[in-house]
């Protein structure tokens, strides 16, 4: 059985990008030994992951190699949580953004690794870096019945303790555009950043609802387009990473 499940792998998996709006930074899509929750009811992501560290360094070694520095910000993600990088990988990252004078970094994590944060941090002291959570939305009862994201916790500040940026998922039936917007409103209080994501079609059960997509579109995109604090994918691949 071979040790590599490519997601996508039927199709071209662009790996690095540049976000020229809002917040400018280059961006990675890196591969690692796989998220170790994949219990989340809408995702199918996980399924970009290798379980041979050295296959996954010399993949992720091209990808960072393409890396300019020109916009001194890093945007570091793969599928899963930086902690399932292998350790060469994460080496390479801060070798490289030593190199190219890149002074913040941000990556991604599940809340179940919330207490490694605090070391990973300390590792890459002599950066400004920016930890962002899978959150999906505050609705507890939303985000653990129906998403199953395995986040325990009920408290808005004590959820953000560890976060400094946070992803929200829209487009689901049983969202409402009070429900979204207050989503919007307590992570623009709760952390200095947040990235809105519009549900996709992929292979799990949960499907896009087309009428919460719509009362998006018409009714806080035009509201929030524009906010500096917020970045706003209505395809998946908006940042230009992914297949």
């Amino acid at each position: 059985m071979p040790c590599c499940v490519l997601w996508g792998a039927f199709f071209i998996m662009e790996r690095y990008s540049k976000i020229l709006e809002k917040r400018r930074r280059e961006i990675v899509l890196l591969r690692g030994s796989g998220c170790v929750y994949k219990k989340c009811t809408f995702c199918d992501y996980h399924a970009d992951r290798c379980s041979n560290e050295d296959e996954n360094f010399a993949l992720n070694s091209k990808v960072l190699n393409k890396v300019t520095g020109e916009f001194g910000d890093l945007e570091v993600i793969n599928s899963g949580s930086v902690f399932e990088l292998d350790g060469k990988t994460m080496e390479l990252i801060k070798s490289i953004c030593r190199k190219k004078g890149i002074s913040t970094i941000h990556f991604e994590s599940h809340y179940l690794y919330k207490k490694k944060i605090p070391a990973l941090r300390q590792e890459f002291k002599e950066f400004d870096l920016k930890m962002k959570l899978g959150l999906e939305t505050f609705d507890y009862d939303f985000r653990e019945n129906t998403l199953k994201k395995g986040i325990k916790e009920k408290k808005e500040e004590i959820i953000s303790e560890y976060f400094d940026e946070a992803n929200f998922l829209f487009g689901i039936s049983g969202q409402t555009i009070q429900s979204m917007e207050q989503d919007i409103q307590l992570g623009l209080k709760y952390f200095e950043r947040i990235c809105i994501n519009i549900m996709c079609r992929n292979s799990t059960e949960i499907n896009p609802d087309k009428q919460v997509i719509s009362d998006f579109i018409n009714k806080l995109y035009p509201k929030y387009m524009d906010n500096e604090r917020i970045d706003i994918l209505i395809n998946n691949t908006d940042f230009g990473v992914g297949d």
